[in-house]
């Protein structure tokens, strides 16, 4: 009788236990003791899709320049601009590992926006050929770079709302009480240095 009983406290015991645990997660969680690792989760997937959208501008412009050739030879300065912005843009590589480097950040971004205008440039110069603005494959290079240029807006845009809402967390009560006790060796991230303007407006690349 007596085991009995004792089995019967024990599982009491534990029954009790589990309920408290599940209340103080439920308390846990509801204070946003999770927030910052699932913002700071967020700030690297945004940023991975930046990555990728610039990677897929990358890709397109080999292509674009050996049309452009193939009807403006005569435009070799304006051609080699774009090959070497493009070779500078894609030799600054910035990872999870170095994104909180600002300056590394900073040098990325000044890399594809100067290949950014070496392209807008190639633009003017297409005008003057209009055998060139009637290739198809000229056109169907012309409809991805579009495309790709829109995708780099939304994806720099949903960058920079990741890394504030990030860095608003860790600076504000209690994302800066779990900060402290919890995400020490989580910084401040930096961000694009972006107008209102380059948010929410792609370049103009139509040719």
């Amino acid at each position: 009788m007596q085991i009995q009983r004792s089995e019967h406290f024990r599982g009491r015991r534990y029954t009790w236990s589990l309920a408290v645990m599940m209340l103080l997660s439920t308390l846990l969680t509801g204070c946003g003791i999770n927030n910052i690792p699932t913002y700071d989760e967020q700030v690297k997937s945004a940023w991975a899709q930046v990555q990728n959208q610039y990677q897929r501008r990358a890709d397109l412009i080999p292509n674009l320049v050996e049309t452009v050739k193939g009807y403006a030879k005569q435009e070799q300065t304006t051609l080699t601009a774009v090959i070497e912005a493009r070779a500078k843009a894609t030799s600054i590589q910035v990872d999870a590992s170095t994104i909180n480097d600002a300056d590394k950040l900073k040098q990325f971004q000044e890399a594809q926006g100067q290949l950014t205008g070496a392209l807008s440039r190639l633009m003017v110069v297409s005008e003057r050929y209009p055998d060139l603005k009637s290739n198809q494959n000229f056109l169907a290079l012309q409809s991805q770079l579009e495309g790709t240029e829109n995708r780099i807006t939304v994806a720099r845009r949903d960058f920079i709302t990741a890394v504030q809402r990030y860095n608003t967390e860790i600076r504000t009560f209690p994302g800066r009480l779990w900060h402290s006790v919890m995400y020490s060796d989580l910084p401040i991230r930096p961000n694009f240095e972006a107008t209102a303007e380059d948010a929410d407006k792609a370049p103009q690349v139509k040719f």
